[in-house]
Order: C-alpha cells, then sequence, then structure tokens
C-alpha cells in the first residue's frame, strides 16, 4: 500500500511540475494576407494595446527607432518587386522599423528579419530602403496595434500603420501593367517551345498520332534554332525514328551529340551515341 500511495504522489507531482497554464498573449500575433494586382503581400506582426497609456511621444518616443509593434520583427513580404517613393524594394521579406514623429515617420525595411525588436546593432547595408509616411490624427481611438492594406488599386495600396490617434500610411506600387503585358503578348504569340515539346512528348509517350507528335517536335526545335537545345533534339531524334524517318532521326541526333558535347552532358552524349549506332550512323 505505502509503494503504491508512494507511486501516486510521484505521478501527481511529475503532473504538476510538466502542467502548463494557457493564458492570452498581450500582443497576440496577426498575419494578414493580400493580392494588389498580381502581387502577394504578407504581413506578419504583433499587436499591443493601448491600455491607458499615451503612445506616440512616450511609450514609443518621437525620433527613436521602434519595432513598428511588439515582440518580434514586424515582417512584411512582397513576392514581386515593387516601388515605394519612387524607388525599387526587390521582393522577399523585410523587418518593418520606424522613427515616429508628430508630422511624418521614417520608414526602414530592413533585410534581417531575425531580430526580436530593435537590433543590437544596427547595420546600414541590410536597409534595402528607406521612404518617409504621411501621418494623420484620427478623430478616434484605435485600442490595438493595427495594420492595414487600403486604397488598394490593380497597380498599388497603402499599408496603412493605426494606433491610439494616429495612422501612418506607406504607398507602395506593383508591376501588374507589364506583368499584365507580357502575359497577352506571350499567349496571343501562340504556344511558346516548351508547349510544342511538352504536347509532343506526351503523344509519343502514350502512342498518340507520331505525324502530329513530329509536327510539334520541328516547331520547338525551330523556334529555338538560335540557341539550340540539345534535349529538344534528341526528343526530335527519337520522334523522327518512330514515324520511319531515319534520316531525320540520324540528323536531328548528331545535332543533340554535338551541343550535349558542348554542355558537358554525359548521359545525352551516351544516348546519342547508343542511338546513332542502332541507326547505322
Amino acid at each position: 500500500m505505502k509503494k503504491i500511495l508512494l507511486g501516486l504522489f510521484v505521478a501527481s507531482l511529475t503532473l504538476s511540475v510538466n502542467a502548463q497554464i494557457k493564458t492570452p498573449q498581450p500582443s497576440p500575433l496577426s498575419k494578414l494576407e493580400q493580392k494588389v494586382g498580381l502581387t502577394d503581400v504578407t504581413v506578419e506582426y504583433s499587436r499591443p494595446g493601448v491600455k491607458g497609456r499615451k503612445v506616440f511621444g512616450d511609450l514609443v518616443p518621437f525620433g527613436s527607432l521602434w519595432r513598428t509593434g511588439a515582440n518580434k520583427n514586424t515582417i512584411v513580404t512582397f513576392s514581386q518587386d515593387v516601388m515605394i517613393g519612387g524607388k525599387k524594394l526587390k521582393k522577399g521579406s523585410y523587418a518593418i522599423f520606424t522613427k515616429p514623429a508628430a508630422s511624418s515617420w521614417e520608414v526602414m525595411f530592413y533585410s534581417d528579419t531575425n531580430n526580436w525588436g530593435t537590433p543590437r546593432k544596427w547595420d546600414d547595408s541590410k536597409v534595402a530602403l528607406t521612404t518617409t509616411a504621411s501621418v494623420v490624427n484620427m478623430p478616434m481611438t484605435v485600442e490595438t496595434f493595427t495594420i492595414s492594406f487600403d486604397d488598394i488599386t490593380n497597380s498599388s495600396a497603402v499599408l496603412g500603420i493605426l494606433w491610439e490617434n494616429t495612422y501612418a500610411g506607406i504607398k507602395f506600387e506593383v508591376p501588374t501593367d507589364k506583368a499584365v503585358e507580357a502575359s497577352i503578348a506571350s499567349v496571343m504569340s501562340g504556344p511558346a517551345p516548351n508547349d510544342y515539346y511538352a504536347a509532343a512528348s506526351y503523344y509519343m509517350d502514350e502512342g498518340k498520332d507520331v505525324k502530329k507528335a513530329m509536327m510539334w517536335i520541328d516547331k520547338a526545335v525551330d523556334m529555338t534554332k538560335d540557341q539550340p537545345r540539345f534535349w529538344y533534339l534528341r526528343k526530335q531524334s527519337l520522334i523522327h525514328a518512330k514515324a520511319g524517318d531515319k534520316k531525320g532521326a540520324i540528323e536531328a541526333a548528331k545535332a543533340s551529340l554535338m551541343h550535349a558535347e558542348k554542355a558537358k552532358n554525359a548521359d545525352y552524349v551516351k544516348m546519342n551515341k547508343e542511338s546513332l549506332k542502332k541507326w547505322g550512323a
């Protein structure tokens, strides 16, 4: 009995030591996702509350570097290059640091996102872009620190920062028009070489109309004749051989072999040599 009681006591003690009380975070984590035009933008940040305090000019001193939120860095991620204040910011993830002032904020996009708060040692070389955010005094109080996407169009949006009675907006522009024009030009110009190559490969592999496969692979090779692709030529040789065109197969295999040797691709060199031997070349 004593051993049983002792075991129960040890078990209860272990459970009490390992038990963890879960409580809400004072500055809960938030993730915001928005597509602007064709660009994906994500913001991850923590959300402190005013809680009866004077924020800007006191809790967050004017002119001092601020993490722009709480806990870990506030991180923004752009899927494409964007323009901010007439300057290019390359696609990727950045920590947002700010220096608030009464009438405007200095905003810095910092390439090192692995800081808890502000960096122990600031590195100017990691500042990818600096800009100025305009400030608006709001007629109401925003209790919880908030980041928003505002004034969204196909080509731009404003990254809004709201807290207490302050709104700071950072406008960014995305390359929607350039991407759409490129897409239109690509589609309107017809199938690309890869499309013809893929169609020809499928028809050959599935035993479908070999004449169509030959037409498509010939088109793919012709479209890339200025920069020959040895794998296209290899596929062309196999399709021509399957279609009974040994002369065309040998010609394509020789071309594939030459370009594979230039590229130092041993696998394609070996395959082409074996095929040429098989076809009596």
